[in-house]
């Protein structure tokens, strides 16, 4: 499968941004799709994730700001991105995985840079 980000951008700090990832072949049976954010000198960590059945999980630095969702028809995992902070800024990449592959795909990432 082939994955690619858009959506990033620069906002003003309270701004909302809403990521996509498209997917090359249908989103229905993959078991997990999320995002991960890299900040400069930091290590990746984990933003959200949603399972084929829908059941989502964020990390707690975005709960309550950040939605994923998933939409089968269009083959895209969608990010939405409200009351934005400066410490959000990082490149956003989404991943894929599904069992019957036995591994992760990646797909490239998409800036998000918030001011202050």
């Amino acid at each position: 499968v082939q994955l690619q980000a858009s959506g990033g951008g620069l906002v003003q700090a309270g701004g909302s941004l809403r990521l996509s990832c498209a997917a090359s072949e249908s989103v229905f049976s993959i078991n997990y799709m999320g995002w991960y954010r890299q900040a400069p000198g930091k290590q990746r960590e984990f933003v959200a994730s949603i399972t084929s059945g829908g059941s989502t999980n964020y990390a707690d630095s975005v709960k309550g700001r950040f939605t994923i969702s998933r939409d089968n028809a269009k083959n895209t995992v969608d990010l939405q991105m409200n009351n934005l902070k400066p410490e959000d800024t990082a490149v956003y990449s989404c991943y894929a995985y599904r069992s019957t592959w036995g591994a992760t795909y990646w797909g490239q990432g998409t800036q998000v840079t918030v001011s202050s």
